[in-house]
């Protein structure tokens, strides 16, 4: 063989491989992206379960703490405002619901025949499932978005993100009002 044909077997070998790299890089970004949508989606799913349960919650309540409580109004607003909003939105709505679940939990303290009601026992455990369950699949999406995110802007495989025109995913994150403990205080203002 000569020079000439062992250097274009060369070039041809590597050639080969650049494209063998380029489609499993395009190939396992486009898996992580799409598995940053399922996460998003399972996300949307069991805000919708929790969504459907509110109202029987909501209306067990307010037997026994009345029409007037700010927080079921606030409770009954947002939970109608997501069931029709965007993906994004009933993310973001659907933190802001699980906090004002929390207090919720919090007010009934005050309430003892409410804390011995089966129907509220019953749809308060059920809402409670699905808040752990909502927890640890923001967190599975949070890490995924972390894995899609770095793989996008980490050289070399940025390179073929760039071509596929891949851009980074938001990760969920919980506002600072959120973040602070309920003033149980607060709570029980007449």
């Amino acid at each position: 063989m000569s020079t000439g044909t062992i250097l274009i077997v060369i070039v041809a070998a590597v050639a080969v491989l650049l494209v063998i790299w380029g489609i499993v890089t395009h190939n396992s970004l486009i898996a992580r992206r799409n598995r940053v949508r399922q996460c998003r989606s399972g996300i949307c799913v069991v805000l919708k379960q929790r969504n459907d349960l509110i109202p029987n919650l909501v209306a067990s309540v307010k037997a026994y703490m009345g029409h007037e409580n700010e927080l079921l109004t606030r409770i009954t607003d947002l939970r109608s405002r997501a069931t029709s909003a965007a993906e994004s939105e009933q993310i973001r709505e659907g933190g802001e619901l699980s906090s004002l679940l929390g207090r919720l939990h919090v007010a009934v303290e005050n309430y003892p025949e409410l804390k011995a009601n089966a129907q509220f026992l019953h749809l308060q455990g059920q809402i409670e499932e699905m808040e752990n369950e909502l927890q640890a699949i923001r967190r599975t999406y949070n890490a995924a978005v972390t894995d899609y995110n770095n793989a996008i802007e980490m050289f070399p495989s940025s390179i073929i993100a760039s071509w596929g025109r891949h851009t980074q995913e938001a990760l969920i994150e919980i506002p600072d009002p959120e973040k602070q403990a309920a003033s149980v205080a607060e709570l029980f203002r007449s």
